[in-house]
């Protein structure tokens, strides 16, 4: 009977996998359907939340590079799934090779290496600038297109850009990433990544995706070589960026790690949470594990005490100056806070973590998802629209972030379906020779 108690709860969370399923299929149907460019190449730089392409927009290496990754990552999750259509695998492919295809021919800087900020929409050199960001972006697509198409190019410029991060932006005297460098990987002295964030030279977001593009190049590319990148990417984010004493990260930085945010972003810290454990995963050395597992559990707790909101979404972030938070809700941070929660649940069985999945799945069904055109919105609808309600797609919106939720909950899920099935039928065959 013990075994019954514990096993039924989990498998209560597997009945969520219908929904989970079909949002997956929901996003890639909209992204195929939307967002291709056929008259410029590659993809539109901005739709609308009705679905209406601003065919002239800039195109962003952010986007583009999200975009690579996740019709390439979609790929792969659908070629697992024996019930999955073929024609529609077929397609995706095809999505991703049209990806890979335009961000090396209009992205990739023949002559200094890297990939550019930004091109105009018929694929001419805009901004050439080296967000560190926007290199680790692109490690992380092609190594997943690499995953899925076997192509060496795509390994031979993951390595490529990942040695170039390595040989020009990391700081040698006290260690991280700096933030930007010229096209020709030169100092800069704007670091900013958007007109919304601080001229810092050091900064959680950098350090957070750069972790998560090693991670992903980690399993393609298993070297002593990148092992080592690994590992110090693990530490500074753990001994610099993330505040042991609160549980939340320390978003800007100066050089020698002096903290200069003005916020704690909840999204953040639920994100950095399950990418940390993650990248613990993929490296597998008990002793890293071992060491910063209380890590990933600290900014988990903080995000479920500090950051929900009355209707069950994770709030934006807290502000400093006015000791306060800000109800937004946006995209990203709930699909973030789904795999969180749902990974804290998992290493934890605090039950805390399973109510706030259920109750950002039940937020994101309600407000979050356009139901009428498609996507996600990127700000939620609560009472009313948001005015300012942006774009469906554009330069910080992919398909990324709720695509990628809903492979790891799809995943996570279906390991404890099977997992509880096993248990069960071991409990009945103990019983039957009992």
């Amino acid at each position: 009977m013990q075994a019954t108690s514990k096993s039924q709860p989990k498998l209560g969370l597997t009945n969520y996998l219908p929904e989970f399923r079909r949002q997956l299929l929901d996003i890639g149907q909209w992204w195929k359907n939307h967002a291709v460019d056929t008259h410029n190449g590659g993809f539109f730089g901005e739709v609308s939340v009705a679905c209406n392409p601003a065919p002239e927009a800039d195109k962003g290496i952010v986007l583009n590079a999200r975009i690579l990754w996740f019709f390439s990552e979609l790929c792969l999750h659908l070629q697992q799934d024996p019930d999955a259509d073929s024609d529609s695998i077929e397609e995706y492919r095809l999505l991703a090779a049209r990806a890979f295809d335009y961000v090396t021919s209009h992205f990739h800087d023949e002559e200094f290496g890297g990939a550019f900020w930004c091109v105009d929409y018929i694929g001419k050199m805009k901004e050439g600038k080296k967000q560190t960001y926007a290199q680790a972006f692109c490690i992380y697509a092609y190594a997943s297109y690499y995953r899925l198409s076997g192509e060496s190019r795509a390994l031979d410029l993951a390595l490529a850009y990942f040695r170039s991060i390595e040989q020009h932006c990391v700081d040698r005297k006290l260690g991280g990433y700096l933030e930007a460098v010229t096209r020709e990987w030169h100092p800069v002295t704007d670091y900013r990544l958007s007109d919304k964030d601080l001229n810092a030279p050091k900064t959680m977001n950098n350090h957070l995706h750069v972790l998560e593009a090693y991670t992903g190049l980690y399993r393609v590319a298993p070297t002593e070589e990148v092992a080592l990148a690994l590992k110090n990417s693990i530490d500074w984010f753990c001994e610099n960026i993330c505040n042991a004493e609160n549980g939340h990260l320390r978003l800007f930085l100066e050089h020698d790690w002096t903290d200069v945010s003005a916020s704690y972003s909840y999204g953040h810290d639920v994100e950095g949470s399950w990418l940390l454990a993650e990248a613990l995963e993929v490296l597998d050395e008990p002793a890293y594990s071992e060491k910063y597992q209380p890590t990933v559990e600290a900014l988990g707790r903080s995000c479920v005490e500090e950051g929900i909101g009355g209707l069950g979404q994770v709030l934006d972030t807290f502000d400093f100056t006015t000791q306060s938070r800000h109800l937004d809700s946006e995209w990203w941070v709930q699909a973030e806070a789904l795999v969180g929660f749902l990974n804290m649940w998992q290493s934890t069985g605090d039950p805390r973590f399973k109510t706030a999945f259920e109750n950002v799945w039940t937020f994101i069904k309600n407000h979050q998802i356009d139901w009428e055109h498609g996507e996600w919105l990127y700000h939620a609808s609560i009472d009313r629209m948001k005015a300012d309600q942006g774009y469906k797609l554009g330069f910080w919106k992919g398909p990324y972030h709720n695509g990628r939720a809903m492979m790891e909950v799809i995943r996570r899920l279906e390991s404890i379906a099977e997992a509880t099935m096993s248990e069960i039928q071991e409990r009945e065959e103990r019983a039957a020779t009992a």
